[in-house]
């Protein structure tokens, strides 16, 4: 089988189809397109979410805590606390561990987050860092967002630049591959995309300002992989302008010259917001400081880009380099 994750059809066929829901307090569970699970504990919806760090290795502990809270966050939910657990290879030094360890901690300050426990282990059964962390969130019953409420009709807002996580783990992972590419500044400025990874602003503010059908953030298969996800899920369609999806330039140019597509390759940081608002959405995010722009539609059926239909997603770009 290939590198990264199952495809949608294998994830639902080898696994999810195994699985059966025998609990009346599990208000959401697994499906393709969902990220999150959702129990009703006689009060507040409990929200989890899990997620491993698989194809970087540089800002691993950052990635770790964002990409569990931006999946709670595209839920609508506030993260409380993080399980985490940390698979090193033989070899790995105690400053390491500790340096990881300071990063996912100030990662989970930045996200407002408590570290709350997991396993830390020197094993022979990996040959680079693996970083695993599950989040606990809470949201009131009224207010849970799932990846499936999408309409016809809808504005698709997407917030930040497509390919962000990609470019980041690009200047940490595969600096070699790009001195002849990037200037020094264009260095800079990816490693201070690291930054940029977490969803939960955009979230809160989405919220705030009413008329979200849905949210999907967009990692492993990019832009593109999280639309058809999110069409998917919801039963509908989406129609995608290739001209309105935002591109950091120094995204453009490590890809041409990777031959990498920057619309299929990983970008934590990116929120995807299906709403009956979105020229009001825009404008508010943008106020705040987040990028925000239209780049489509919610239609009846259909994921197209520019009028060429979108497949799903078959894994990231960024394993091509692997």
């Amino acid at each position: 089988m290939k590198l990264g994750k199952l495809t949608n059809e294998q994830l639902k066929r080898l696994v999810l189809d195994r699985f059966c829901r025998t609990r009346s307090e599990v208000v959401a569970g697994s499906a393709v397109g969902e990220d999150c699970a959702a129990i009703d504990l006689q009060g507040e919806l409990c929200v989890l979410s899990t997620d491993p760090i698989t194809a970087a290795t540089g800002n691993i502990g950052a990635l770790a805590v964002h990409v569990c809270c931006n999946d709670a966050a595209a839920c609508g939910a506030e993260p409380v606390g993080l399980l985490v657990t940390m698979l090193l290879p033989p070899g790995t030094t105690e400053d390491y561990i500790s340096s990881l360890a300071a990063d996912i901690s100030d990662a989970a300050i930045h996200c407002g987050v408590d570290v709350l426990g997991g396993h830390t282990e020197i094993t022979d059964a990996v040959n680079r860092p693996v970083i695993s962390a599950s989040v606990v969130a809470k949201v009131p019953k009224n207010a849970l967002v799932t990846t499936s409420g999408m309409k016809p009709g809808d504005d698709i807002v997407m917030t930040k630049w497509a390919g962000l996580e990609g470019t980041a783990i690009l200047a940490a992972d595969h600096k070699s591959k790009l001195e002849n590419v990037w200037t020094e500044a264009d260095f800079m400025e990816a490693n201070a995309l690291a930054t940029q990874f977490s969803v939960t602003r955009e979230s809160r503010i989405a919220c705030t300002v009413g008329g979200v059908t849905a949210m999907h953030d967009a990692t492993e298969g990019g832009v593109l992989g999280a639309i058809w996800e999110l069409a998917h899920a919801s039963g509908c369609g989406a129609a995608v302008r290739k001209s309105a999806i935002p591109v950091l330039s120094i995204t453009k140019k490590a890809c041409e010259a990777l031959r990498l597509d920057p619309l299929r390759m990983i970008s934590s940081g990116v929120l995807l917001i299906a709403t009956e608002r979105g020229e009001m959405l825009c404008a508010t995010l943008n106020a705040a400081g987040i990028p925000a722009a239209i780049i489509g539609k919610a239609m009846e059926r259909g994921v197209t880009l520019d009028g060429a239909p979108v497949q799903p997603p078959e894994g990231d770009e960024l394993l091509k380099l692997l």
